[in-house]
């Protein structure tokens, strides 16, 4: 009972990472990073999702709740923040 219970606040925890770091990427994009050209690159994404990657992985490693799973996930949302929040500078939003 106390195993399930934890692997489903870890995945709530996973989720909330995503969804905020998500919202976060593209909110910095749009606001702080819209007349920085090199944003506009194809690898700019690449480069803060492994950047967030590289900074979760030892708090993954320290806090139970928080796993690996997390800190990959909360990369790839950031990634793709980033890159919606690119794309919404080029449609002019």
């Amino acid at each position: 009972m106390f195993a399930a219970m934890f692997g489903l606040v870890s995945l709530v925890i996973t989720a909330a990472a995503g969804l905020f770091m998500f919202g976060l990427a593209r909110e910095f994009v749009r606001n702080k990073l819209r007349f920085v050209d090199a944003v506009k690159s194809p690898i700019a994404p690449w480069m803060a999702g492994f950047a967030v990657l590289i900074v979760a992985a030892p708090i993954a490693a320290l806090l139970p709740l928080v796993t690996g799973f997390t800190a990959a996930i909360a990369g790839l949302a950031t990634g793709l923040g980033t890159a919606s929040g690119v794309k919404a500078l080029k449609r002019g939003e």
